[in-house]
């Protein structure tokens, strides 16, 4: 595995270590907050994985015909 060496001010190291976990590496620490981010194909992914019953889609189909029946109106202030 390829490293390099950054440096830190003391409040930084210890904002990083205040997340990092027991046997978690500060590689791991910040991989995981600035990591890969989760893109469109991700949520397709997921979605397809989803197994929904058709109560619950009944239900959601139910909320958006009672809110496209009731919009939301701007507040008069």
């Amino acid at each position: 595995m390829d490293s390099r060496t950054i440096e830190l001010d003391a409040e930084a190291y210890e904002a990083l270590a205040r997340q990092k976990l027991p046997g978690q590496s500060f590689s791991e620490v910040i991989k995981s907050h600035f990591g890969r981010r989760a893109t469109a194909a991700d949520l397709k992914q997921a979605a397809a994985r989803l197994r929904i019953s058709e109560d619950t889609l009944d239900a959601i189909e139910a909320q958006i015909r009672a809110r496209s029946e009731s919009p939301a109106t701007a507040a008069d202030l």
